[in-house]
């Protein structure tokens, strides 16, 4: 493919898309890329990578089920970030103050 046709390829279809970012799921690649990986990228780079066959756009109900599941990840990450916190206040063990020298 020339670097003519595929860009033409990548505007194409990031025209043909409104949303500004879009849910991929990897493909296997023969370079050792995982299938089945998704990701939440920009449009130009979903499109590049689905021109270039290294991934395709998610169906809606994929990309819902997608952000569901990171949403739920970050508020558990926020509570357990919370919780920690009030141990953070607990005095740890004090430095000796003296200075190692080799």
């Amino acid at each position: 493919m020339d670097v003519k046709s595929y860009f033409r390829k990548i505007r194409d279809m990031e025209a043909s898309i409104e949303d500004r970012f879009l849910v991929v799921i990897s493909n296997a690649t023969v370079d050792g890329g995982r299938e089945g990986i998704y990701s939440e990228v920009p449009r130009f780079v979903a499109c590049q990578l689905a021109v270039e066959g290294r991934a395709r756009l998610a169906s809606a109900e994929e990309a819902e089920q997608y952000r569901v599941e990171q949403r739920a990840a970050c508020e558990e990450f926020e509570r357990t970030r919370e919780d920690n916190r009030g141990n953070a206040s607990r005095p740890g063990p004090k430095p000796s103050g003296k200075v190692i020298r080799n």
